[in-house]
């Protein structure tokens, strides 16, 4: 990561719009196992640009159309709410659902799913 670049979804491309400092690293990728990919285990990511909209993430990769994700959702529906090891620790994420599902499984040629940060999760040391 350069310096003033941000990655709200981890391991994807990076904005330098100063709004998206709040978001940096609240949205990773998993596989169907529940483990986070990062470009080590899927460099397919970092075809995966990222913008923020009007209140969206907005996600572009090559051939694919867009895909926005609203930025600030209260969760409080505990069914798509999940627990993942990361950085050797446990941390509570919210599932962004199906249709972001399909979407990232198409880019990274494998099913995976997008999971959000739960707002309580203070930090997350990430590997």
């Amino acid at each position: 990561m350069s310096a003033g670049e941000f990655h709200p979804l981890a391991e994807c491309g990076g904005t330098r719009q100063p709004e998206a400092a709040a978001y940096h690293k609240r949205w990773l990728v998993v596989n169907d196992a529940g483990q986070w990919l990062d470009r080590a285990l899927c460099p397919q990511l970092a075809e995966v640009s990222i913008e923020l909209r009007l209140g969206y993430l907005v996600l572009k990769a090559p051939g694919m159309l867009r895909l926005d994700i609203p930025l600030d959702v209260i969760e409080d529906d505990d069914s798509v709410r999940y627990q993942i090891a990361l950085g050797g620790e446990t941390i509570d994420v919210v599932d962004e659902g199906e249709l972001a599902a399909a979407w990232i499984s198409n880019v990274v040629g494998f099913p995976a799913r997008v999971m959000k940060v739960h707002p309580d999760v203070a930090e997350v040391r990430w590997p």
